[in-house]
């Protein structure tokens, strides 16, 4: 009996230290017409791929995977479904920043070659992201991206978190739902040495915290139970305006973001402004405990169904680390092929 195994294509980047591993080949066309679509089919029938590639041995659950499918509204020049240790987030900042500097390093998009900036249009299972790549010396320099506008749901809310006490924070939407959490009333000042309490203290706020949340968005419908808590630090002015600040993204279950995340950003964007702390033209540029940064910019304001909501531009960059093609043993006691199998190709010959 031959071995059933089965190649997938991959390209490795990291944006701010957060990996994002970009599949652009071994996946068989997913059902679905738009991205969304595709998203919810691989979330409901085929979510053996994003365990595979975020579990050992193939992978680490502080990764993230990007597919890379086709797109269906008519400027996207391509999608990607978003894979994540907490599920399926239907926008991320960082895996927008890798995924178009992957498929423009890999000429899957045609760079440009002279210097300057290039327009490029991709679909996520929220929406239409648009980006803008700094090309230098025929390398993507930055990315700017434009996702689905971010909204504050609710304020003033608390829970008690056993160990910790009361815990207040407010929920915004941005790509998936955000608690906002101020650090420095936990005794936080967001740094390196600072990720385990962080992470200890993130696993327990998200269970203490999600009984009796929102989990619906008033356009794309049910989105899951709290995925993410981000942690605040102090703002503090960097230029005319121009401010700069500790931030944190816990992302549900256990991982701390070696990024600032641009959702997590951008959510940090739309409760500023919710608060008048921050104005049209107007950028923070948020520090990850390992200190790297995005900065998000302010453009205007938006509305989400009933919630007054906020667009704003994420800018960071991306480094790729491989180019690999990674052998599925789907005969490996390892590997879970009971929603894999039909994901993935047959190659010609096997």
């Amino acid at each position: 009996m031959p071995h059933r195994e089965r190649t997938l294509h991959l390209i490795d980047t990291q944006s701010g230290g957060d990996v994002s591993r970009i599949v652009v080949a071994g996946v068989e066309l997913i059902p679905g017409t738009t991205v969304l679509e595709k998203a919810r089919y691989l979330e409901r029938e085929g979510d053996g791929l994003r365990r595979l590639l975020l579990s050992e041995p193939y992978g680490d659950p502080a990764m993230s995977v990007d597919l890379i499918v086709e797109p269906s509204h008519p400027e996207a020049q391509a999608g990607y479904i978003i894979m994540e240790a907490m599920g399926y987030p239907l926008y991320s900042g960082s895996n927008t920043i890798c995924t178009a500097t992957a498929l423009l390093s890999s000429g899957a998009i045609p760079m440009r070659e002279d210097d300057g900036l290039q327009s490029v249009v991709l679909e996520s299972p929220a929406g239409l992201a648009r980006i803008t790549a700094r090309i230098t010396d025929g390398r993507v320099a930055s990315i700017t991206t434009q996702g689905e506008p971010a909204y504050v749901a609710e304020e003033g809310l608390s829970v008690d978190v056993p160990h910790y006490g009361e815990v207040h924070f407010d929920l915004v939407w941005s790509g998936a739902y955000y608690a906002m959490i101020d650090a420095a009333a936990h005794g936080f000042t967001i740094n390196a040495e600072e990720q385990i309490a962080l992470t200890a203290f993130g696993d327990a706020f998200v269970r203490a915290a999600r009984p009796g949340l929102l989990q619906e968005h008033p356009e794309l419908g049910d989105v899951g139970p709290l995925p993410f808590a981000h942690f605040m630090g102090p703002v503090r002015g960097a230029g005319p305006g121009h401010l700069e600040s500790p931030s944190a993204t816990y992302v549900h279950p256990g991982v701390i973001c070696r990024s600032p995340t641009g959702t997590g950003t951008s959510a940090r964007l739309a409760l500023m402004a919710q608060r008048g702390e921050i104005a049209e033209g107007d950028a923070l540029e948020t520090i990850s405990p390992r200190g790297s940064r995005f900065v998000g910019t302010v453009l205007g304001e938006a509305t989400v169904g009933a919630y007054r909501a906020l667009h704003s531009t994420i800018t960071g960059s991306a480094r790729l680390l491989a180019h690999s093609q990674i052998t599925v043993d789907l005969d490996d006691p390892l590997v879970d092929a009971s929603d894999l199998e039909h994901v993935l190709a047959v190659q010609a010959g096997a």
